[in-house]
């Protein structure tokens, strides 16, 4: 990766942090005590005026694998 898109993302990350820091401390709080395989990771999604979304995953080694590159990206 080229170090202007490491730049663009650094940025975006600072950002989303400054915007959402609850959110942030919860996800370095469930990182913090780790994610092993078999963990179910839920989101929902509720727009105004719509119905809830909602959907799951089993957490599959592969998506462990993932998760620690996509980490290592945004330190």
């Amino acid at each position: 990766m080229n170090p202007a898109s490491i730049m663009k993302i650094m940025g975006a990350k600072n950002r989303f942090t400054e915007n959402h820091p609850k959110f942030v401390s919860f996800l370095n709080m469930v990182w913090g005590k780790g994610i092993e395989e078999g963990t179910i990771i839920e989101i929902r999604v509720t727009r105004p005026g719509e119905d809830m979304m909602m959907s799951n995953i089993k957490v599959q080694q592969s998506d462990l694998e993932l998760l620690r590159e996509l980490r290592e990206l945004v330190k």
